[in-house]
């Protein structure tokens, strides 16, 4: 037995075990309304990316050696689909906001970034700004929404940069609508602060907002995108802005250990991502909102007390699904669901406010694509009965 194994709790062991189990499921179902990387195996995973590697790259070109050959290939595209003079390949998009909002710090003289408490490195970055980047962070609003124009303008003291994540993940993947994002993005200038795009699912934002992502990132600065999120990519980001901020970030890229000595695995999987993946998402989007007006109807002709189906209409093709029980008992009969039917409906679930009130995020993607309204609701139905306990 590891040393690691030996420190395990009985909760921890009990939360391996359940994960194990869910996966297997999620790996044994025949329809899914969307696969995440981590749900395959390594082989399948290696066969997939070797089948569509030669679509991107040729197989006798040479490997990439610190950053130059096709990651400077994979720069330059990303960059013309922004609209920006140059981006920077990071590894991580926690390391490419530390060197973005560091960078912007240093060039504007104030290092309080203002963000909402939801987005990302305030939830989940373990206070990454301040402990590795002396950045302060302020709130200027804690409402469940990205802050507007006079919450910006109004805010009471001053900061360098305003932080937007596009769209807002832990808040139900909301967005503002595109009046909002531009007079939100105006009212940061009039006091001086540059504007900073979290775009880690950016590429979903395009159906929602009614224009391309040039124009979407035009409002900003400097722009953040992730490979593996909506992408499917193995992993890695890319931040893009002027040319004189990329090649400051690059620096910085280096200091933080981001400069890796050979990438093209993944980089090679963001092509693929660029190539497949992205002409599908207003696709995926579209079928999202039919997939969530058929679980918010089904839900309530199974006789469920409450439901809520955030947002009613969604923005991107992720959105949260709240119900009435505990995660224990949903999660239950998600995976029995999976595990008797080949039908997954749900992922996860996880408690959050209220007590008994839990929520899990749904993401509808290409195997998600060939489900009908009628296919969902029968669905809901055999997963409302069995929860255990509600009959």
């Amino acid at each position: 037995m590891t040393d690691s194994e030996e420190r395990e709790t009985p909760a921890q062991d009990d939360a391996k075990k359940a994960r194990a189990r869910r996966l297997a499921a999620l790996r044994g179902a025949e329809r899914i309304l969307g696969v995440h990387g981590v749900d395959t195996t390594i082989g399948e995973r290696l066969a997939a990316l070797t089948d569509a590697a030669w679509t991107v790259a040729e197989p006798g070109r040479d490997g990439d050696l610190y950053g130059d050959g096709i990651v400077a290939d994979l720069e330059e595209r990303v960059a013309r689909l922004l609209g920006t003079e140059a981006a920077a390949y990071f590894p991580t998009g926690t390391m490419a906001q530390q060197v973005a909002l560091r960078c912007w710090a240093g060039r504007t003289g104030n290092a309080t970034v203002a963000l909402h408490p939801m987005a990302h490195p305030e939830r989940h970055e373990r206070g990454a700004f301040a402990a590795v980047s002396g950045l302060r962070t302020v709130h200027p609003t804690t409402e469940p929404r990205l802050p507007n124009a006079d919450e910006v303008r109004d805010f009471a003291e001053p900061f360098g940069a305003l932080m937007l994540e596009l769209p807002l993940r832990d808040a139900g993947y909301v967005l503002p609508t595109w009046d909002e994002l531009v007079a939100v993005t105006e009212a940061a200038r009039e006091r001086d602060a540059v504007v900073h795009f979290d775009g880690a699912r950016l590429w979903e934002t395009t159906t929602h907002f009614g224009r391309p992502l040039d124009e979407i990132a035009a409002l900003a600065d400097s722009v953040y995108v992730s490979f593996y999120k909506t992408l499917g990519g193995l992993s890695g980001a890319a931040l893009a802005g002027p040319r004189s901020f990329v090649e400051e970030a690059k620096t910085w890229r280096h200091r933080y250990g981001g400069q890796l000595f050979q990438q093209f695995p993944a980089v090679i999987s963001a092509l693929v991502g660029l190539e497949r993946e992205l002409p599908r998402v207003p696709e995926y989007v579209a079928h999202a909102r039919v997939v969530a007006e058929a679980l918010r109807e089904a839900f309530a002709d199974a006789g469920v007390p409450w439901v809520r189906v955030h947002p009613e209409v969604p923005h991107t093709h992720e959105f949260q699904v709240w119900l009435p029980y505990s995660s224990e008992q949903l999660n239950e009969a998600a995976v029995t669901q999976a595990e008797e039917t080949k039908t997954s409906l749900f992922r996860s679930w996880w408690e959050q406010g209220p007590p008994g009130l839990s929520v899990t995020e749904v993401t509808v993607s290409a195997r998600g694509l060939d489900w009908t309204a009628d296919d969902v609701r029968a669905a809901v139905a055999d997963f409302v009965a069995r929860i255990p306990g509600t009959a």
